[in-house]
């Protein structure tokens, strides 16, 4: 039992390394609508898995920048440990010119 108490908390803090991207938003593969405005985050198929993670918090760092996003997508194109975020999430990270940032992230 501790074992496994122990592995889930790690689980939980470990960091992820990959490309942030950011997409136009819409409805989202959790069932809600969102807009370009909200803080959100579409994770790759991999981690999306059967969508437990839908409304969850995702903390997002680039160049020692930390924001917070919630889980509202899957991205289909994104790499294992990609993500893709909405226009104003990114643009809290970089300048939406970038298109695409290394980023480290993990489920708050």
């Amino acid at each position: 039992m501790l074992v496994s108490s122990i592995t889930m908390l790690v689980n939980s803090v470990s960091a992820f390394s990959g490309d942030a991207t950011y997409y136009y938003t819409g409805l989202g593969a959790c069932g809600v609508t969102n807009k370009d405005t909200d803080f959100i985050v579409a994770l790759s198929t991999a981690q999306y898995g059967s969508g437990s993670h839908c409304g969850g918090k995702v903390s997002v760092t680039y160049q020692g920048k930390t924001i917070n996003v919630t889980v509202a997508d899957k991205c289909l194109g994104c790499g294992a440990d990609d993500i893709d975020l909405s226009p104003s999430a990114f643009s809290a990270l970089a300048s939406e010119t970038l298109g695409r940032i290394p980023v480290t992230w993990n489920y708050a």
